[in-house]
C-alpha cells in the first residue's frame, strides 16, 4: 500500500487541516500519516485559538514517521511560523523526501495575511524550492509574484514567473470571481487549463487542504503530475457535489462520499 504524509495544523471540526488530508488520503487510496504544525480549537464559523507546536516536537514527529514508515508523497499545509518552515526544510532535505505538494496558505477568503512577512520569506527561501509542485490560490500567488492577477492571462504568467523562480510546477487555482471553477497546471514550460463547473455548494471548508491532499495521494500511487491534478480535481467535485450541509457557517465538504460496501453504508 502506497503512503502519504501531511504536515498541517488540525481542525477540531474536522472539515479542514489534517482531518480533512486523512480523509481524503483514505479514500484516494493511500495509507496516510501526519505530523501536526498546532493546534486549533475551531468550527465552521470561525477559529477561537490556535497552539503552534514547537520546533523540536515537529522534527521528532517527521523522525518518527520517516525512519519507519517513510511516505510516498508529503502534502504541506499552513505553517505560520520561521521556525517551524525551517525544521520542515531540514527534516525533508535530510530524508530525501519525494512528491512533496505544498499548499502555501498565506491569505485568508477575506484577503488578511496569515503568516508574517518573515515566514514568508522564509517559506519562498527554503520550502517551496523542495515542492514538486505548489498549488497556490490567486491571492496567493499575487504575494508570491507581486503581481496583480484579473484574468487568465495573468494567471498564465504568475504561474510562469512561480515555476521559474522557485524551480517548480505550479497548480494555480481559479476562482475569487477569476476564470471560475477552472485551475492552470504550469509545468516543465507548458500550461494546460483545467476546466470545472462552479458547483453552487456554499460549504467549501476545507477545498485547499482537500484538493493537494488529493494531489499527494495520486502522485504517491505513481500517477504523473497532469494525472494527479485531473483525479483530484474529479474527486473535489464529488465531494462538494454530494451537498453535505453541516455546521453552522461554511461547512466541510463530503469526504467520504465515495466509500462503498458495507462499513461505508449508512444504518437502515
Amino acid at each position: 500500500m502506497k503512503t502519504a504524509l501531511t504536515i498541517a495544523g488540525s481542525d477540531s471540526s474536522g472539515g479542514a487541516g489534517i482531518q480533512a488530508d486523512i480523509k481524503t488520503m483514505t479514500v484516494n487510496g493511500v495509507y496516510a500519516m501526519s505530523a501536526l504544525t498546532a493546534l486549533t480549537a475551531q468550527n465552521t464559523t470561525g477559529v477561537k485559538s490556535i497552539m503552534e507546536v514547537t520546533p523540536v516536537f515537529l522534527g521528532d514527529q517527521l523522525d518518527c514517521v520517516f525512519t519507519d514508515i517513510f511516505p510516498d508523497a508529503v502534502k504541506i499545509g499552513m505553517v505560520s511560523s520561521c521556525e517551524l518552515i525551517e525544521m520542515i526544510a531540514e527534516k525533508l532535505i535530510e530524508y530525501q523526501a519525494k512528491n512533496i505538494v505544498v499548499d502555501p496558505v498565506m491569505v485568508a477568503t477575506s484577503g488578511a495575511k496569515l503568516i508574517s512577512d518573515d515566514a514568508i520569506e522564509t517559506l519562498k527561501k527554503r520550502l517551496l524550492p523542495l515542492a514538486a509542485v505548489l498549488t497556490p490560490n490567486i491571492p496567493e500567488a499575487e504575494e508570491l509574484t507581486g503581481m496583480k492577477i484579473t484574468a487568465a492571462e495573468d494567471m498564465v504568467a504568475a504561474a510562469e514567473r512561480i515555476s521559474t523562480g522557485f524551480g517548480c510546477a505550479v497548480l494555480l487555482k481559479g476562482g475569487h470571481q477569476i476564470n471560475d471553477a477552472n485551475d492552470l497546471l504550469y509545468e516543465n514550460g507548458k500550461s494546460r487549463w483545467f476546466l470545472g463547473k462552479r458547483i453552487a455548494n456554499t460549504n467549501t471548508h476545507g477545498t485547499g487542504c482537500t484538493l493537494s491532499s488529493a494531489i499527494a495521494a495520486n502522485l504517491a500511487k505513481g500517477y504523473d503530475l497532469e494525472n494527479a491534478v485531473g483525479r483530484a480535481k474529479d474527486y473535489i467535485s464529488g465531494a462538494l457535489g454530494a451537498m453535505l450541509d453541516l455546521g453552522h457557517g461554511s461547512g466541510p465538504m463530503n469526504h467520504a462520499f465515495d466509500v462503498c460496501g458495507d462499513f461505508g453504508r449508512e444504518e437502515r
